[in-house]
């Protein structure tokens, strides 16, 4: 039997998920959209003809709903949705930092939750959507969700308890390699490259570099090392990274992204 699919509020990264599912081989009659601007909710429909319908309307008649708005205004929107939501219907939470339990305290008694904290490289089929279980939701709903996630790049399933941890590393993740990439390329201006050759050089090593920990199944160590020769230029670069801290200062940014979003989680925002 088709199910229908409703991704309610729908921004990037919805719209990244919609377009992937699209790619995927789902029929835009099987996906409905949620935004809070008609003029949103028109270009949605234009651009993957998908029909574009309230929240209560999408409750009421999709069988899985994904919730995509920000943290801060998925109250707002659960208590909306609350008096449409039947137990059977699979609800989807992709804002950050919100566990299971949240959700099944305001929905339907027995409603399954899946929690699915993915990150932005979703907007070019390259994300990694981390998925849990919340008290309801069985393997089929798990599967589920990795069939609708599947689109925009790979999935791992995680104990909840896990998820502030992968939060830490793979949500906010691309934003530290932006971050290195940014320092690198101002230290290839102070070498003496212009910024855009510069620019290239990095992102080329960057992308060569991710390719080759993902496919020759190497452990980092050993990649490394085939880089760093006896008394060359490479090892003089590491040295300088230990003496500066950086892997010390790398695990103290992954915990304190940790630690924010477990404040995130007790209403702390």
């Amino acid at each position: 039997m088709t199910q229908k699919v409703a991704v309610l509020g729908t921004g990037k990264i919805g719209e990244a998920l919609l377009s992937g599912m699209i790619r995927g081989g789902w029929a835009p009659s099987d996906l409905l959209v949620t935004a809070r601007r008609q003029e949103r909710a028109d270009q949605l429909h234009a651009r993957y003809g998908v029909e574009a319908v309230s929240n209560a309307e999408a409750a009421k008649s999709a069988d899985t709903l994904i919730l995509t708005v920000k943290p801060q205004d998925m109250d707002t929107l659960l208590r909306e949705l609350a008096p449409h939501v039947p137990a059977d219907r699979l609800v989807i939470s992709g804002a950050a930092g919100i566990p299971t339990a949240y959700f099944e305290e305001r929905l339907a008694a027995g409603t399954p939750v899946v929690r699915v904290m993915t990150n932005t490289p979703a907007l070019v089929d390259e994300a990694m959507s981390v998925i849990s279980a919340g008290t309801h939701a069985t393997g089929a709903h798990l599967t589920r969700a990795e069939e609708i996630f599947a689109g925009v790049g790979k999935t791992l399933r995680v104990p909840e308890s896990q998820q502030d941890a992968c939060t830490a590393l793979s949500g906010s993740g691309p934003a530290y390699f932006y971050f290195l990439v940014e320092a690198m390329t101002d230290a290839g201006i102070l070498l003496g490259l212009p910024r855009d050759k510069a620019h290239d050089l990095i992102v080329q090593a960057a992308i060569g570099a991710a390719v080759m920990l993902r496919d020759s199944g190497e452990h980092p160590v050993k990649l490394r090392e085939n880089v760093t020769s006896p008394a060359g230029t490479t090892i003089n670069a590491i040295r300088e990274l230990e003496n500066h801290g950086v892997r010390a200062a790398l695990i103290a940014a992954l915990e304190a992204a940790r630690d924010r979003s477990r404040e995130l989680a007790t209403g702390n925002g």
